[in-house]
């Protein structure tokens, strides 16, 4: 039986730049960086006991040897105890990011990546 999430695929066109992103405007930490068979994988995560993990795969590289495969970007919510701070570090660097909004569950926003990938943060009511 399934019991929990463990990683998400995201495809980007440029991983070292992903890794950029996640890593540096984020601040997750590369957790494994391996290239095998042709292929390269980034993992990041926003801690090592991260229960699930980012993997950052070469968009391009999974087009050739998966061509069904849909390389859409995933809707993800991120969660966060610090949200106003994590919104001002994000704008100060120049990231796209939206407004805060409250929601009947919490506060929320959103942030995209170099690629223009979006995704959202809420810090969950108490």
């Amino acid at each position: 039986m399934i019991d929990k999430l463990g990683q998400v695929m995201l495809y980007v066109n440029d991983q070292e730049e992903a890794k950029r992103f996640w890593t540096e405007a984020v601040g997750f930490q590369v957790v494994a960086e391996q290239a095998t068979g042709g292929m390269r994988w980034v993992e990041v995560a926003p801690n090592s006991g991260a229960g699930t993990t980012l993997v950052l795969h070469n968009k391009e590289a999974v087009a050739s040897m998966s061509p069904g495969l849909n390389l859409g970007t995933p809707s993800l919510m991120f969660y966060t105890d610090k949200l106003d701070q994590l919104h001002s570090r994000l704008s100060e660097q120049g990231i796209t990011v939206g407004e805060i909004d409250e929601m009947p569950f919490g506060r929320v926003f959103n942030f995209a990546d170099r690629e223009e990938n979006y995704f959202a943060v809420m810090e969950k009511k108490a």
